[in-house]
Protein backbone atom coordinates (compact mmCIF):
# COMPACT_ATOMS: atom_id res chain seq x y z
CA UNK A 1 0.00 0.00 0.00
CA UNK A 2 1.02 3.54 -0.85
CA UNK A 3 1.01 6.19 1.88
CA UNK A 4 -0.28 9.48 0.88
CA UNK A 5 1.33 12.57 2.73
CA UNK A 6 -0.58 15.48 3.89
CA UNK A 7 -0.47 18.34 1.31
CA UNK A 8 2.06 20.78 2.93
CA UNK A 9 0.82 24.43 2.05
CA UNK A 10 4.26 25.94 1.86
CA UNK A 11 5.60 23.34 -0.61
CA UNK A 12 2.60 23.74 -2.62
CA UNK A 13 2.57 27.31 -2.74
CA UNK A 14 6.69 26.42 -3.99
CA UNK A 15 5.34 24.28 -6.67
CA UNK A 16 3.00 26.51 -7.99
CA UNK A 17 5.64 29.26 -8.52
CA UNK A 18 8.15 26.93 -9.63
CA UNK A 19 4.90 26.25 -12.55
CA UNK A 20 6.55 27.08 -15.97
CA UNK A 21 5.19 30.51 -17.54
CA UNK A 22 2.30 30.22 -20.41
CA UNK A 23 3.69 29.93 -23.78
CA UNK A 24 2.63 32.62 -26.11
CA UNK A 25 -0.70 32.23 -27.55
CA UNK A 26 0.08 31.09 -31.13
CA UNK A 27 -1.45 32.37 -34.32
CA UNK A 28 -4.97 31.30 -34.76
CA UNK A 29 -4.12 28.31 -37.21
CA UNK A 30 -6.72 28.41 -40.42
CA UNK A 31 -9.78 25.85 -40.43
CA UNK A 32 -12.09 24.54 -42.77
CA UNK A 33 -12.22 23.08 -46.44
CA UNK A 34 -9.30 25.91 -47.98
CA UNK A 35 -7.40 25.68 -45.08
CA UNK A 36 -4.65 23.50 -46.71
CA UNK A 37 -4.83 25.31 -49.66
CA UNK A 38 -4.07 28.64 -47.88
CA UNK A 39 -1.08 26.85 -45.78
CA UNK A 40 0.52 25.31 -49.23
CA UNK A 41 -0.14 28.62 -51.22
CA UNK A 42 1.75 30.11 -48.41
CA UNK A 43 4.61 27.73 -48.38
CA UNK A 44 5.23 28.11 -51.99
CA UNK A 45 5.49 32.29 -51.87
CA UNK A 46 7.80 31.97 -48.66
CA UNK A 47 10.09 29.40 -51.01
CA UNK A 48 10.27 31.93 -53.75
CA UNK A 49 12.16 33.92 -51.15
CA UNK A 50 15.14 31.51 -51.78
CA UNK A 51 14.63 31.79 -55.32
CA UNK A 52 16.85 34.99 -56.51
CA UNK A 53 16.65 34.03 -59.71
CA UNK A 54 12.66 33.97 -60.35
CA UNK A 55 13.20 37.90 -59.45
CA UNK A 56 15.42 38.32 -62.26
CA UNK A 57 13.97 36.48 -64.76
CA UNK A 58 9.90 36.96 -63.98
CA UNK A 59 10.61 40.64 -63.19
CA UNK A 60 13.97 42.19 -64.50
CA UNK A 61 14.59 40.29 -67.70
CA UNK A 62 11.24 41.61 -69.42
CA UNK A 63 12.18 44.97 -69.01
CA UNK A 64 15.67 44.54 -70.28
CA UNK A 65 13.79 42.81 -72.94
CA UNK A 66 11.50 46.01 -73.47
CA UNK A 67 14.25 48.52 -73.50
CA UNK A 68 16.42 47.26 -75.47
CA UNK A 69 13.59 46.70 -78.31
CA UNK A 70 12.15 49.68 -77.47
CA UNK A 71 15.62 51.85 -77.83
CA UNK A 72 16.61 49.61 -81.12
CA UNK A 73 12.82 50.72 -83.07
CA UNK A 74 12.19 54.11 -81.22
CA UNK A 75 13.22 57.03 -83.87
CA UNK A 76 14.83 54.39 -86.05
CA UNK A 77 16.29 56.24 -88.75
CA UNK A 78 15.27 55.68 -92.79
CA UNK A 79 17.20 52.39 -93.82
CA UNK A 80 19.90 53.42 -96.19
CA UNK A 81 19.46 50.63 -99.66
CA UNK A 82 22.86 49.63 -100.44
CA UNK A 83 23.44 48.52 -104.13
CA UNK A 84 26.46 47.23 -106.19
CA UNK A 85 27.06 48.94 -109.60
CA UNK A 86 28.76 46.69 -111.65
CA UNK A 87 31.95 48.60 -113.07
CA UNK A 88 31.95 49.07 -117.09
CA UNK A 89 30.53 51.29 -119.59
CA UNK A 90 28.08 53.64 -118.08
CA UNK A 91 28.86 52.55 -114.48
CA UNK A 92 30.19 56.12 -113.53
CA UNK A 93 26.76 57.65 -115.21
CA UNK A 94 24.64 55.44 -112.60
CA UNK A 95 26.44 56.75 -109.58
CA UNK A 96 26.05 60.33 -111.04
CA UNK A 97 21.99 59.70 -111.38
CA UNK A 98 21.96 57.99 -108.00
CA UNK A 99 24.14 61.39 -106.36
CA UNK A 100 21.51 63.70 -108.11
CA UNK A 101 18.57 61.93 -107.03
CA UNK A 102 16.23 63.45 -104.34
CA UNK A 103 16.46 60.05 -102.72
CA UNK A 104 20.24 60.13 -102.67
CA UNK A 105 20.17 60.30 -98.88
CA UNK A 106 18.95 56.66 -98.63
CA UNK A 107 21.32 55.05 -100.90
CA UNK A 108 24.99 53.64 -100.96
CA UNK A 109 26.49 52.64 -103.99
CA UNK A 110 29.32 51.15 -104.38
CA UNK A 111 31.19 50.36 -107.68
CA UNK A 112 33.01 46.58 -108.06
CA UNK A 113 33.89 44.04 -110.52
CA UNK A 114 30.68 41.55 -111.61
CA UNK A 115 32.29 38.76 -109.64
CA UNK A 116 32.29 40.85 -106.21
CA UNK A 117 28.90 42.39 -106.91
CA UNK A 118 27.28 38.97 -106.76
CA UNK A 119 29.11 37.92 -104.23
CA UNK A 120 28.22 41.21 -102.00
CA UNK A 121 25.09 40.47 -103.19
CA UNK A 122 25.11 36.24 -102.53
CA UNK A 123 26.12 37.00 -98.65
CA UNK A 124 23.42 39.42 -98.39
CA UNK A 125 25.37 42.32 -98.12
CA UNK A 126 24.03 44.20 -100.78
CA UNK A 127 20.15 44.16 -101.65
CA UNK A 128 20.28 45.08 -105.30
CA UNK A 129 23.02 44.76 -108.19
CA UNK A 130 23.01 47.20 -111.05
CA UNK A 131 24.51 46.12 -114.18
CA UNK A 132 24.59 49.31 -116.90
CA UNK A 133 24.26 48.29 -120.55
CA UNK A 134 26.14 49.34 -123.38
CA UNK A 135 22.58 50.81 -124.95
CA UNK A 136 22.66 53.40 -121.61
CA UNK A 137 19.96 50.82 -120.08
CA UNK A 138 20.43 49.27 -116.87
CA UNK A 139 19.54 45.51 -115.46
CA UNK A 140 18.44 44.86 -111.75
CA UNK A 141 19.28 41.91 -110.12
CA UNK A 142 17.25 41.67 -107.07
CA UNK A 143 16.17 38.35 -104.83
CA UNK A 144 12.48 38.63 -104.53
CA UNK A 145 12.02 36.59 -101.19
CA UNK A 146 14.15 39.12 -99.64
CA UNK A 147 11.98 41.89 -99.03
CA UNK A 148 14.85 44.51 -98.80
CA UNK A 149 15.85 43.63 -102.30
CA UNK A 150 12.26 44.43 -103.20
CA UNK A 151 12.30 47.60 -101.86
CA UNK A 152 15.85 48.51 -103.32
CA UNK A 153 14.78 47.41 -106.60
CA UNK A 154 12.06 50.63 -106.47
CA UNK A 155 13.81 52.84 -104.79
CA UNK A 156 16.60 52.94 -106.71
CA UNK A 157 14.49 52.08 -110.34
CA UNK A 158 12.63 55.44 -108.89
CA UNK A 159 15.86 57.25 -108.41
CA UNK A 160 17.12 56.88 -111.57
CA UNK A 161 14.16 57.39 -113.51
CA UNK A 162 13.73 60.48 -111.36
CA UNK A 163 17.51 61.83 -112.09
CA UNK A 164 17.64 61.25 -115.68
CA UNK A 165 14.39 63.69 -115.84
CA UNK A 166 11.01 62.00 -115.26
CA UNK A 167 8.06 63.89 -113.79
CA UNK A 168 5.29 62.54 -111.93
CA UNK A 169 1.89 63.07 -113.29
CA UNK A 170 0.31 63.70 -109.92
CA UNK A 171 1.86 66.00 -107.02
CA UNK A 172 1.78 64.64 -103.53
CA UNK A 173 2.91 65.04 -100.12
CA UNK A 174 4.09 62.68 -97.63
CA UNK A 175 3.67 63.32 -93.81
CA UNK A 176 5.47 61.52 -90.42
CA UNK A 177 3.29 59.56 -88.68
CA UNK A 178 4.39 58.29 -85.39
CA UNK A 179 1.86 58.44 -82.05
CA UNK A 180 1.66 56.59 -79.19
CA UNK A 181 -0.44 53.54 -80.07
CA UNK A 182 0.97 52.80 -83.54
CA UNK A 183 4.76 52.56 -82.82
CA UNK A 184 6.24 49.20 -82.20
CA UNK A 185 7.22 49.44 -78.60
CA UNK A 186 3.08 49.52 -78.03
CA UNK A 187 2.80 46.44 -80.35
CA UNK A 188 5.85 45.08 -77.90
CA UNK A 189 4.97 45.68 -74.77
CA UNK A 190 1.41 43.89 -74.76
CA UNK A 191 3.05 40.85 -76.57
CA UNK A 192 5.97 40.84 -74.15
CA UNK A 193 3.37 40.75 -71.32
CA UNK A 194 1.59 37.98 -72.54
CA UNK A 195 5.03 36.04 -73.33
CA UNK A 196 6.33 36.31 -69.52
CA UNK A 197 2.91 35.25 -68.05
CA UNK A 198 3.14 31.96 -70.12
CA UNK A 199 7.25 31.40 -69.70
CA UNK A 200 6.46 32.14 -65.81
CA UNK A 201 3.77 30.03 -65.38
CA UNK A 202 5.07 27.12 -67.30
CA UNK A 203 8.75 27.32 -66.18
CA UNK A 204 7.85 27.93 -62.46
CA UNK A 205 5.17 25.18 -61.90
CA UNK A 206 6.88 22.89 -64.06
CA UNK A 207 10.12 22.99 -62.30
CA UNK A 208 9.14 22.97 -59.23
CA UNK A 209 6.97 20.20 -59.51
CA UNK A 210 10.03 17.57 -60.91
CA UNK A 211 12.20 19.16 -58.53
CA UNK A 212 9.62 18.10 -55.35
CA UNK A 213 9.65 14.50 -57.65
CA UNK A 214 13.36 14.52 -57.14
CA UNK A 215 13.65 15.34 -53.68
CA UNK A 216 10.91 13.41 -52.45
CA UNK A 217 9.10 15.67 -51.20
CA UNK A 218 5.88 14.59 -53.18
CA UNK A 219 5.99 11.38 -51.33
CA UNK A 220 6.12 13.10 -48.16
CA UNK A 221 2.77 15.23 -49.04
CA UNK A 222 1.26 11.91 -49.78
CA UNK A 223 1.44 10.80 -46.65
CA UNK A 224 -0.34 13.77 -45.08
CA UNK A 225 -3.70 14.14 -45.46
CA UNK A 226 -3.90 16.79 -48.06
CA UNK A 227 -6.15 16.85 -51.29
CA UNK A 228 -4.06 16.49 -54.26
CA UNK A 229 -6.60 19.06 -55.67
CA UNK A 230 -5.22 21.79 -52.94
CA UNK A 231 -1.71 20.91 -53.64
CA UNK A 232 -2.32 21.60 -57.57
CA UNK A 233 -4.57 25.19 -56.92
CA UNK A 234 -1.68 26.33 -54.64
CA UNK A 235 1.20 25.81 -56.90
CA UNK A 236 -1.41 27.54 -60.11
CA UNK A 237 -2.37 30.08 -57.63
CA UNK A 238 1.14 31.07 -56.67
CA UNK A 239 1.99 32.47 -60.20
CA UNK A 240 -0.79 34.71 -59.49
CA UNK A 241 0.45 36.79 -57.32
CA UNK A 242 3.45 37.33 -59.42
CA UNK A 243 1.47 37.74 -62.70
CA UNK A 244 -0.10 41.31 -60.71
CA UNK A 245 3.20 42.19 -59.79
CA UNK A 246 4.87 41.55 -63.70
CA UNK A 247 1.62 43.57 -65.34
CA UNK A 248 2.13 46.61 -62.71
CA UNK A 249 5.95 46.72 -64.03
CA UNK A 250 5.98 46.25 -67.16
CA UNK A 251 2.84 48.64 -67.74
CA UNK A 252 4.47 51.47 -65.76
CA UNK A 253 7.58 50.71 -67.37
CA UNK A 254 6.21 51.11 -70.82
CA UNK A 255 4.23 54.40 -69.67
CA UNK A 256 7.01 56.11 -68.19
CA UNK A 257 10.17 55.21 -70.34
CA UNK A 258 8.54 55.08 -73.99
CA UNK A 259 5.39 57.32 -72.96
CA UNK A 260 2.58 54.23 -74.27
CA UNK A 261 -0.95 55.09 -73.64
CA UNK A 262 -3.00 52.71 -72.03
CA UNK A 263 -6.92 52.99 -72.63
CA UNK A 264 -7.92 50.42 -70.84
CA UNK A 265 -9.14 49.83 -67.42
CA UNK A 266 -6.24 48.62 -64.85
CA UNK A 267 -9.06 45.57 -63.69
CA UNK A 268 -9.63 45.00 -67.06
CA UNK A 269 -6.24 43.93 -67.70
CA UNK A 270 -5.93 42.31 -64.92
CA UNK A 271 -8.59 40.08 -64.82
CA UNK A 272 -7.16 39.17 -68.75
CA UNK A 273 -4.01 38.41 -67.33
CA UNK A 274 -5.13 36.56 -64.42
CA UNK A 275 -7.32 33.91 -66.71
CA UNK A 276 -3.85 33.89 -69.24
CA UNK A 277 -1.83 32.98 -65.81
CA UNK A 278 -4.23 30.47 -65.03
CA UNK A 279 -4.53 28.65 -67.99
CA UNK A 280 -0.60 28.35 -68.80
CA UNK A 281 -0.63 26.72 -64.96
CA UNK A 282 -2.78 24.55 -66.02
CA UNK A 283 -1.05 23.55 -69.20
CA UNK A 284 2.87 23.67 -67.09
CA UNK A 285 0.78 21.25 -64.42
CA UNK A 286 0.10 19.21 -67.43
CA UNK A 287 2.99 19.01 -68.50
CA UNK A 288 4.71 18.39 -65.42
CA UNK A 289 2.54 16.20 -64.08
CA UNK A 290 4.42 12.74 -65.21
CA UNK A 291 8.03 13.95 -65.46
CA UNK A 292 10.96 12.47 -63.42
CA UNK A 293 13.53 14.64 -64.81
CA UNK A 294 14.58 17.80 -65.27
CA UNK A 295 15.75 17.45 -68.67
CA UNK A 296 12.07 15.84 -69.51
CA UNK A 297 10.18 18.62 -68.37
CA UNK A 298 12.38 21.34 -70.25
CA UNK A 299 11.39 19.61 -73.29
CA UNK A 300 7.96 19.21 -72.92
CA UNK A 301 7.78 22.69 -72.04
CA UNK A 302 9.61 23.99 -74.74
CA UNK A 303 8.01 21.73 -77.28
CA UNK A 304 4.48 23.11 -75.79
CA UNK A 305 6.15 26.57 -76.13
CA UNK A 306 8.06 27.25 -79.29
CA UNK A 307 4.95 26.78 -81.41
CA UNK A 308 3.29 30.15 -79.44
CA UNK A 309 6.80 31.79 -79.32
CA UNK A 310 6.85 31.56 -83.79
CA UNK A 311 3.16 31.87 -84.41
CA UNK A 312 1.23 33.60 -81.49
CA UNK A 313 2.51 37.21 -82.70
CA UNK A 314 4.86 37.90 -79.66
CA UNK A 315 7.53 39.75 -81.79
CA UNK A 316 5.35 40.64 -84.80
CA UNK A 317 1.98 40.64 -86.26
CA UNK A 318 0.60 36.86 -87.15
CA UNK A 319 -1.21 38.33 -90.10
CA UNK A 320 1.81 37.66 -92.15
CA UNK A 321 1.59 33.76 -92.25
CA UNK A 322 -0.74 32.10 -94.71
CA UNK A 323 -4.39 32.47 -94.20
CA UNK A 324 -4.42 28.63 -94.49
CA UNK A 325 -2.71 28.14 -91.03
CA UNK A 326 -4.52 31.29 -89.22
CA UNK A 327 -7.32 29.36 -87.12
CA UNK A 328 -4.71 26.99 -85.87
CA UNK A 329 -2.93 30.17 -84.51
CA UNK A 330 -5.96 32.03 -82.90
CA UNK A 331 -6.67 28.88 -81.44
CA UNK A 332 -3.54 28.91 -79.44
CA UNK A 333 -4.46 29.93 -75.73
CA UNK A 334 -1.28 32.35 -76.20
CA UNK A 335 -2.31 34.14 -79.70
CA UNK A 336 -5.88 34.60 -77.65
CA UNK A 337 -4.26 36.42 -74.57
CA UNK A 338 -1.79 38.56 -76.39
CA UNK A 339 -4.66 39.64 -78.45
CA UNK A 340 -6.79 40.26 -75.64
CA UNK A 341 -4.18 42.40 -73.79
CA UNK A 342 -3.52 44.08 -77.02
CA UNK A 343 -7.38 44.88 -77.58
CA UNK A 344 -7.62 46.46 -73.69
CA UNK A 345 -4.20 48.32 -73.26
CA UNK A 346 -4.03 49.43 -76.66
CA UNK A 347 -7.78 49.88 -78.02
CA UNK A 348 -9.72 50.11 -74.83
CA UNK A 349 -11.88 47.04 -75.37
CA UNK A 350 -14.20 46.59 -72.88
CA UNK A 351 -14.43 42.59 -71.35
CA UNK A 352 -17.36 41.80 -73.03
CA UNK A 353 -15.51 41.96 -76.64
CA UNK A 354 -13.44 39.76 -75.44
CA UNK A 355 -15.52 36.84 -74.54
CA UNK A 356 -13.86 34.23 -77.25
CA UNK A 357 -10.41 34.77 -76.50
CA UNK A 358 -11.14 34.45 -72.65
CA UNK A 359 -13.00 31.19 -73.60
CA UNK A 360 -9.73 29.73 -75.50
CA UNK A 361 -7.94 30.67 -72.74
CA UNK A 362 -10.48 29.29 -70.14
CA UNK A 363 -10.86 25.51 -71.96
CA UNK A 364 -6.81 25.22 -72.51
CA UNK A 365 -6.65 25.36 -68.63
CA UNK A 366 -9.55 24.04 -67.39
CA UNK A 367 -8.84 20.84 -69.77
CA UNK A 368 -5.28 21.03 -68.97
CA UNK A 369 -5.92 20.93 -65.13
CA UNK A 370 -8.63 18.56 -64.71
CA UNK A 371 -6.30 16.27 -67.16
CA UNK A 372 -3.18 16.78 -64.68
CA UNK A 373 -4.95 16.40 -61.54
CA UNK A 374 -5.92 12.73 -63.11
CA UNK A 375 -3.09 11.78 -64.85
CA UNK A 376 -0.78 13.44 -62.14
CA UNK A 377 2.11 10.88 -60.39
CA UNK A 378 3.39 11.71 -57.02
CA UNK A 379 6.82 9.62 -57.17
Amino acid sequence: MHTVKPTDPEAQAKGADMQPMPLRPSRPRLNGRWAGYTHLLLARMRELKREPEVIFWVFVFPLLLALGLGIAFRNKPADVAPVAVVSGPGAQHALELLQASPQHAAIHADMLTDAQALKGFRVGKYALVIEPKADGSFQYRYDPARPESVLALDQIDDALQTAAGRRNALTTAAKISSEPGARYIDFLIPGLLGMNVMNAAMWGIGFALVEMRQRKLLKRYLATPMRRSDFLLALTSSRLVLMLVEVGLLLGFGVLVFHMRVLGSLASILLVGTVGALSFAGIGLLTACRAEKIESVSGLINLVMLPMWVFSGVFFSYERFPAVVQPFIKALPLTALNDALRATILEGAPLTAQGGRILIMAIWGGISFILALRWFRWV
